[in-house]
């Protein structure tokens, strides 16, 4: 682990401790948890007549969705099916989605067409759940069978692109009995980590261009210079993601749980010591213009704490997530006099090559604006809280 100190981005000192303490407020509403507070800032916040066919809305409602069958809250459940009907016609076709984009973001969101289907048994969302299935089956691929992240970027694998597709992949393959997708979906898993892991460190490196003709590529290895915090995120969550899905007795199970352990090691190396928060370039924390990221501390906080629930990492990885998300509590987390939270933080956005150009310098990730209620970082903060809640480790509550 490190300790460092950093500035951000505008060269400023991060914005650590210097709001009223989450940990010390007591005027909030008493009887609450963490996830479910913040599920009632977001229902506060959103407004659903901007609902939108995209990643960020559907990360934020899946985490609402994850706390409505954990909480049981009708109202919850209502909120995500009222976006989920705005989106999907009655043919079963999805409003703004575009297949022919062959863009792996536009998967992610469908995984919330599973719970509709079971819970009304209506046909559309049979059908927008087929229409989703049949991107990936004419996605275009790198040579090595990896998918490539969209149609505008070709031989290009992201770390981003694993989430978006694989656990709806995985979990197409058990609603739907098609065990061979169980092998293409370790396969794509697979071939990322071969690709980008740094044999030094362990990290990922954010993409991997098989034609190494990027700009921002390796032109030995195809990798992209930097290790991007909230790309590792992304590739953590869709591993223990993909795992409630696979047999039992598959044999990709060990493989998929090496590759977990891995990177898992990897990260508490990089973890800071003062916060327990994580970098947005993960091993950089010393240089100037670097920050802790909460969208990425968040997602290995569910991602550790996950996986030891599910017996896929070993106990030993929960007291990283704890320390991680007090670091959040106590760093990232405002709360109003309503009892409404507040998440700051959270890296808008990152990507490589596009216009204007992106080159994957540690200038450029540090150089992207942070956002406050990001989606991201909120929808990952749900997900990392309820399970703290389910360890019955969340370090505190908001009473």
């Amino acid at each position: 682990m490190v300790r460092h100190d950093s500035t951000n981005g505008n060269g400023r000192e991060p914005s650590l401790k210097t709001s009223e303490s989450i940990m010390e407020k007591r005027d909030s509403p008493r009887g609450s948890t963490w996830s479910a507070r913040m599920v009632d800032s977001v229902l506060r916040r959103y407004s659903l007549s901007g609902a939108r066919w995209h990643y960020e809305d559907g990360l934020m409602l899946k985490a609402v969705a994850e706390a409505a069958e954990a909480k049981g809250n009708p109202n919850y459940h209502r909120f995500v099916l009222d976006w989920v009907d705005r989106l999907v016609t009655p043919k079963g076709s999805i409003r703004t989605y575009r297949l022919k984009e062959y863009n792996l973001d536009q998967i992610y969101p469908g995984r919330l067409f599973f719970p509709a289907y079971r819970q009304t048994g209506e046909e559309r969302y049979r059908e927008a759940i087929g229409l989703l299935r049949e991107q990936l089956r004419r996605q275009p691929r790198t040579a090595s069978g990896g998918f490539w992240h969209k149609q505008i970027y070709p031989n290009q694998m992201w770390l981003d692109g694993v989430y978006m597709a694989e656990p709806f992949f995985a979990e197409y393959a058990s609603a739907f009995n098609e065990p061979a997708d169980f092998e293409d979906v370790a396969h794509q898993i697979v071939l990322m980590e071969k690709q980008t892991r740094d044999p030094q460190t362990g990290l990922l490196y954010h993409a991997w261009d098989e034609s190494r003709q990027q700009r921002w590529a390796n032109p030995d290895t195809g990798c992209s210079p930097q290790f991007w915090g909230r790309g590792m995120g992304w590739f953590a969550m869709a591993v223990v993601d993909v795992m409630d899905y696979f047999p039992q007795e598959h044999t990709q199970r060990d493989v998929l749980k090496a590759i977990l352990h891995r990177t898992a090691q990897a990260l508490i190396r990089v973890q800071d010591d003062a916060t327990g928060l994580w970098y947005q370039v993960l091993d950089r924390g010393g240089n100037p213009g670097n920050y802790l990221e909460s969208s990425a501390s968040a997602m290995f906080v569910y991602a550790f704490a996950k996986g030891v629930r599910k017996k896929l990492l070993a106990d030993d990885y929960l007291p990283h997530a704890r320390r991680a998300f007090r670091g959040l509590l106590e760093n990232r987390i405002k709360m109003d006099s309503g009892g409404f939270l507040t998440l700051e933080g959270t890296c808008g956005v990152a990507g490589l090559g596009g216009k204007p150009y992106r080159d994957g310098s540690y200038e450029y990730y540090v150089g992207e604006e942070t956002v406050v209620n990001d989606p991201k970082g909120v929808g990952s903060f749900i997900l990392a809280a309820l399970e703290m809640e389910a360890a019955g480790t969340s370090t505190s509550n908001p009473e």
